[in-house]
């Protein structure tokens, strides 16, 4: 008998081995996404917390753990899809551009966003379909827009000094008008095509009304000036 043999024998044991363990940033971070896109194609009905949690690869206790009910993680997904587009825009630096760029830029960033995330309209639907139950809980979107409107603020004061805005408009009116135009244009895109017997969803349809809303915008806010 070997002396390895003879330890075993005597009663000692190899030590177990210790489970891998569990990534917590990351299966949360799989949740989001899933719930996310689960809740854009289903809504806040149809959407299941037994699937998201298998779709995502783990049990619903986990998924129960990180976002506690269905409520929760639907109010959490809608915070996510807002937090993106709302960080996305603060990067665009607009202060350090002239005010005309700078509304060029961001409403045309508001448009190309659209075309990328589909489900963030999906999402938006829903919640408004319900009555906004989640987003009037959230004290998150509330507060994560005040920036925008803080910088739209301050870029609509710019211009009017220079003589390029006109001095009369309102931000948030002005932030409701630039989501709207474009907003509507993407979520009513299928009956809007049926209705005008043009594919509005095409690229090039897509291309023409970017410049249009862009246009139509900039000249909204202009002082008796073309675009330029």
């Amino acid at each position: 008998m070997s002396q390895r043999t003879a330890k075993v024998t005597a009663g000692e044991s190899t030590p177990a081995r210790k489970p891998k363990p569990r990534d917590a940033a990351a299966t949360r971070a799989a949740l989001l996404s899933t719930a996310i896109s689960e809740f854009a194609d289903k809504g806040f009905a149809g959407a299941r917390v037994d699937e998201i949690a298998n779709r995502a690869g783990v049990n619903k206790q986990l998924l129960y753990h990180h976002f506690g009910n269905k409520d929760d993680l639907y109010r959490i997904a809608l915070e996510a899809v807002y937090s993106e587009i709302r960080a996305k825009e603060k990067a665009l630096d607009l202060g350090n551009l002239t005010p005309l760029e700078a509304m060029r830029t961001l409403v045309g960033f508001s448009f190309d966003y659209l075309v990328e995330h589909p489900e963030f309209i999906r999402l938006v639907n829903d919640e408004n379909a319900q009555g906004a139950p989640h987003a009037k809980k959230s004290d998150q979107l509330t507060e994560m827009h005040w920036p925008l409107v803080d910088l739209l603020t301050e870029t609509l004061k710019r211009g009017a000094a220079e003589g390029t805005f006109r001095d009369d408009m309102d931000p948030i009116n002005v932030y409701i008008s630039i989501a709207g135009i474009s907003y509507f244009y993407f979520s009513n895109n299928p009956t809007l095509s049926a209705i005008f017997g043009k594919k509005l969803g095409a690229p090039a349809a897509i291309a023409q009304r970017r410049k249009h809303v862009i246009e139509f915008v900039l000249t909204a806010l202009q002082r008796n000036q073309p675009v330029g």
